[in-house]
This record gives structure tokens, sequence and C-alpha cells, in this order.
């Protein structure tokens, strides 16, 4: 099977779930037997210009009849009227990380002969945006690796965000929050690219300065292997202020360490989270966009030791329940085997 895909899907200084949720299937696949060939396509996704969707056309042409292509939602759905030109030709899948919700992407998911999206909260959206059929949209939800629990501080006050800094990440909420909680002891780290929005890594090192936070919140910039594993080991909490979120790979990545979690309740991120076996939650959720009532939350976790001692043996129950990436190879080849039949 042929998988088409973004061509910065390795770039290390611009990581990203959806990139690392690539890269990942179309080795579990390989693992499971399957003959992958990948076709990474030069352009701005999802905002091709001509020489993107011509190299997109090229590249399909060039597949033979009835190849089962798997197409990252990031080019197919910016590219209806290419997909179309192939449709008939070709059995194409795409696979949704973030829903663009407009026209282009209906147009484009109604070429396709299954869709698959990575949470079920993004298969709900596509279904009642869409109005698709149901049994065209399956979920294949992240994996994630084992880990070890992290060692932390002990006092709760080593805080990490893992996101690329920018305005539907939420950071401009973190940092209001931790203002409002300037007078209790912690210290937060960002781990996340800083070139996908310049001007809000400006203005949001502008307001570190203002706020006199400059000395305790850290913008790292991206951080994968080793150095990331460094970053989780040393966290209390993850917190998460994501404006909009489809799944939250770097949840469940803190979870399988034993971290609980600070997030918002939007997207799939609820989903991410999860609770124990036993229905408790290893984390605490808060209306997105809401710098006092994130506030709020770091203030419950900072100051309340009870608290912080029960969201930790959640989230090492929770470590049990996730799943590994061979799980989400499996969904989609059931997927891909079923379009190929």
């Amino acid at each position: 099977m042929h998988v088409v895909l973004p061509n910065d899907i390795d770039d290390p200084g611009s990581p990203s779930g959806g990139n690392r949720y690539d890269r990942r299937l179309c080795r579990g696949l390989a693992e499971q037997g399957w003959t992958v060939r990948e076709h990474a396509v030069a352009g701005e996704w999802p905002r091709p210009d001509r020489s993107a969707r011509a190299a997109l056309d090229e590249g399909l042409a060039a597949l033979p009849d009835g190849a089962t292509v798997l197409i990252d939602g990031l080019i197919a759905s910016a590219t209806p009227e290419v997909l179309a030109s192939h449709g008939d030709r070709l059995r194409l899948v795409v696979l949704v990380h973030m829903p663009l919700d407009d026209e282009t992407e209906a147009r484009a998911l109604a070429v396709a002969r299954a869709v698959v999206a990575t949470s079920g909260w993004t298969r709900d959206r596509l279904l009642d945006r869409y109005g698709l059929p149901a049994d065209r949209v399956r979920v294949a939800e992240p994996g994630v690796d084992p880990a070890s629990p992290a060692t932390g501080s002990g006092t709760g006050g080593t805080l990490l965000c893992v996101a690329a800094v920018t305005a539907t990440k939420g950071h401009d909420v973190l940092v209001e929050a931790l203002a409002q909680v300037a007078e209790l002891s912690w210290t937060c780290v960002c781990v996340g690219a800083l070139t996908r929005d310049p001007g809000f890594v400006v203005e949001l090192r502008a307001r570190l300065t203002a706020t006199g936070l400059a000395d305790r919140v850290r913008l790292a910039g991206p951080c994968t292997g080793d150095r990331l594993d460094a970053a989780y080991d040393a966290a209390d909490l993850l917190v998460l202020p994501s404006r909009a979120e489809t799944y939250g790979m770097v949840v469940t990545e803190a979870l399988a360490r034993a971290v609980p979690v600070l997030g918002t309740a939007v997207g799939g991120l609820p989903e991410a989270l999860g609770r124990t076996s036993g229905g408790e939650p290893p984390g605490l959720l808060v209306p997105a966009g809401d710098p006092t009532a994130l506030a709020g939350g770091l203030r419950r976790w900072l100051g309340d030791a009870d608290l912080r001692t029960r969201l930790g043996r959640a989230a090492r129950d929770r470590r049990g329940t996730l799943t590994g990436w061979s799980v989400t190879a499996s969904r989609v080849a059931t997927v891909l085997a079923g379009v190929a039949a």
C-alpha cells in the first residue's frame, strides 16, 4: 500500500502529533506485514499552492491502477479536485488528524473509499459536519510507547507544557494563569516549536517580561528523543491549555509516565485523558480559553497535597490501560484490508 505524507514528516525542528502518528503508523503497518511505499509531497499543507497541487497530482498519477493509498488529511482535505481525478482508479483512504471544517474538505472526503479519524470526537464531528455514511469513518486512536514512571520533583511545582507555541495551543492563556498564581512555588518548561507563529512568540515573551515570569517560564523549543524523555521525567504535572485539540497525544505520553494532567475540556482531549478502571480521572479539566479557570486548577494542584496524591495514583492506574501503536496499526490495517478487498 502507498502512503502520501507531508514533506516535513521527519523535520526535527517542527515535530507534531500528526507527524509522529504518521511515522509510527507506517512502521506499525510494515511490522504487520504490509509493504509500505511512502510518498512525501512538498507544499505548505493544508494551504497548497499550484506547484504543490501539481506534485500531488503527478504522484498519484504514477501509482498503479487499483492501488490502496492512505493520504494524510492535511494534504487530502485541501485538494478535492486532485483526489476526484484519481478516485475511480485508486482506492483512496484519508487519515484525518484535525478537521478543517469547510466545504473543500467535505468534497475531498466524499471521494474517499474510507476515512480514518484519530479520535472518537473527530469521527463524530466528521459525521455531523459532512453527513458521511457511518460505516465509512473508522477510529484509530494514537498509541503510546511504554515508559518508566517519572521521577518528578516531589513538590508538585515542576510544570511541563508540550505543544508548538501558538495561540491554538493556548500559551497566552497559560502565561496569564501563571501570573495569577505567581505567589506560589512553581517553574514551567514549555517544549515545542517556536517557528509556527513567530509574532505570537514575540508577544508571549513580552508578556512574560511584563508579568515578571521570564525567569520562571522557559520556552525550550522543540525537543525529541532523550531530551523530551528528560523533560517528562522531571515533570510533576503536564499542563495543556489548548483552545482546540482533536486528541492530544502528549496527554497519553504524560500518563504513560504516570504524570497527571491539567488540560482543557475541548475536542478529544477528555477522551485522551480518560479514566481509570475505577472511574477516576487522572487529572483536571477546565474550560478552554479561560485564564482564571486554568489558574484555579493550578492553585488546586499546587495547594492540595491530597489532591496531588490522588491524581498521581489515578495516573499510575490509567497508565496500565493505555494501548500501544500496534493496536493503532491493526485498526488502520483492518480499514485498508477492507478497501483493498
